[in-house]
């Protein structure tokens, strides 16, 4: 499956954004789906996930309150509603698939197989 990742861009902190996932190649709904970041010198972060028929969510703590992801399995789309941005939320975003069924949702980079190019997002205090 290839995935891009579109919507990022500058905002001012306190405001919103939604990333955008659009999935293609294969039966999207057979994925797990996961959205990840990268910020200047850090890891990758594990955001949150979402399983293939959006059943299951899961979320890292540090956005459990400001983030949400779903999905639109008709139109092959994940989306990543975020919310009360922060200056700290500055990172490049990436959306991830793994093929899995029922309730499983993966936390982890290496769980995921595919992974789409990232896009920025700016939050300015």
């Amino acid at each position: 499956v290839q995935l891009q990742a579109s919507g990022g861009g500058l905002v001012q902190a306190g405001g919103s954004l939604r990333l955008s996932c659009e999935a293609s190649g294969r039966t999207f709904s057979g994925y797990a789906m996961g959205w990840f970041r990268q910020a200047l010198g850090k890891e990758r972060e594990f955001l949150g996930g979402i399983s293939w028929n959006g059943g299951s969510t899961y979320y890292a703590d540090s956005v459990k309150a400001r983030f949400t992801i779903s999905r639109d399995n008709a139109k092959n789309m994940v989306y990543l509603q975020m919310n009360s941005l922060k200056p700290e939320d500055t990172a490049v975003y990436y959306c991830a698939a793994a093929r899995a069924g029922g309730s499983v949702v993966g936390t982890v980079r290496a769980w995921y197989n595919y992974w789409g190019q990232g896009t920025l997002v700016t939050v300015s205090s």
